[in-house]
């Protein structure tokens, strides 16, 4: 039995990179960052954070793109995804993402325009 299954709950970095495949599709990417405290051997509480590429397709693009932001909080639900290329020097280059199933967007404060329950194209949906 195989599962590549990932949760993450986390903030952007930066504003979603929305563009378009040759054929149309609607494509996003953006970086989520993810804290975790503990304790160290000495009692000293530390912090670490984590950054995570996300790749987001057709639907879940277009509204990751309108809506999300950067330290917008979000969870992303998908599959590790690794990817591998070459560079314009040749070089062999990787990458490993999260390719996003479903997208859920976070608390948004009282002030921010376009409310996603204000949304004519979400209440349609």
């Amino acid at each position: 039995m195989n599962l590549n299954k990932c949760f993450i709950l986390g903030r952007l970095t930066a504003d979603p990179q929305l563009r378009s495949t040759p054929s149309g599709q609607q494509v996003a990417s953006f970086s989520l960052a993810t804290n975790r405290k503990y304790t160290d051997k000495r009692g000293k509480v530390c912090e670490e954070a984590e950054f995570h590429n996300i790749v987001v397709w057709g639907r879940e693009a277009e509204i990751a793109g309108k809506f999300l932001k950067k330290s917008s909080i979000c969870l992303v639900e998908g599959s590790l995804q690794t990817r591998h290329w070459q560079d314009k020097q040749g070089n062999p280059r990787k990458t490993t993402e999260i390719v996003c199933e479903k997208l859920q967007l976070g608390p948004r404060s009282s002030g921010e325009e376009n409310s996603i329950a204000e949304s004519p194209e979400l209440k349609d949906n």
